[in-house]
């Protein structure tokens, strides 16, 4: 009797472990395809946000550069230091402060000591270049000097501008206070795209899934407006739909 009744112990625990087993695959199948026809049936639909201004610049900053030559060297420093003071002079007469000038130190250059392949000697055995830089907030100002320095070139001043360096530069800072704002407007924007997008497939647009935000770019309007400064952001953001 009692080894009857083992056996059939036996066998109702090996029945129960099949039931088991059964029963929890069963589970991870049928959960397994609801994973699946969740993912089939979750639709999004990612768009993107344009944002762009134009503001003026705050701050310009000008190099003046200037060059000279002689034979002599006391003679040399004497032109640069006079050309120098004429360009402070004009300057300050035209608006500029003392305080928004600065000056560099004049590069000079002994042609003597240099190598020429065609062994020509130079006119003038030295050469010098200074710069005189306006760092200042007055745009319109400074833009209306710019004009005028042809009466200064009237006076014997040769300026060189064509290398990188003497280039004006004009500089946006305040992009901390307009960020807020062309974000807000990137976005809206963006719903909007999505919300034509949800209405022409039939669809109901959901929340946001994901968001992300791009660079702010600051660049010139063009070439002949250098001190109009377009910014420009973009936002991109997927939504959920829903039938």
């Amino acid at each position: 009797m009692e080894l009857f009744m083992s056996d059939i112990n036996k066998s109702n625990s090996i029945i129960l472990g099949l039931c088991l087993v059964i029963g929890l695959s069963s589970l991870g199948y049928l959960l397994g395809n609801a994973a699946i026809r969740y993912k089939e049936y979750e639709r999004t639909v990612t768009v993107k946000g344009l944002s762009e201004r134009e503001y003026p610049a705050d701050i310009v900053i000008w190099p003046i550069q200037f060059s000279a030559a002689s034979n002599d060297l006391e003679a040399l420093y004497k032109s640069i230091d006079g050309s120098t003071e004429k360009i402070k002079s004009f300057l300050e007469r035209s608006g500029i402060g003392a305080d928004e000038i600065s000056y560099s130190s004049p590069a000079i250059t002994d042609k003597s000591a240099q190598r020429y392949d065609n062994q020509t000697k130079a006119e003038f055995r030295y050469a010098a270049s200074q710069t005189v830089t306006v760092y200042s907030e007055k745009i319109e100002l400074v833009r209306q000097v710019m004009g005028k320095m042809s009466d200064l070139g009237k006076q014997g001043i040769v300026f060189t501008g064509a290398n990188y360096q003497s280039q004006t530069e004009y500089i946006f800072t305040r992009l901390n206070e307009v960020k807020p704002e062309m974000i807000e407007e990137a976005t809206r924007k963006a719903r909007e795209v999505a919300e034509k997008f949800a209405s022409d497939s039939k669809s109901t647009l959901g929340k946001i899934k994901t968001a992300s935000q791009g660079q702010f770019s600051i660049s010139a309007r063009d070439k002949n407006n250098p001190h109009i400064k377009k910014i420009r952001v973009v936002s991109t953001v997927a939504y959920y739909l829903s039938d």
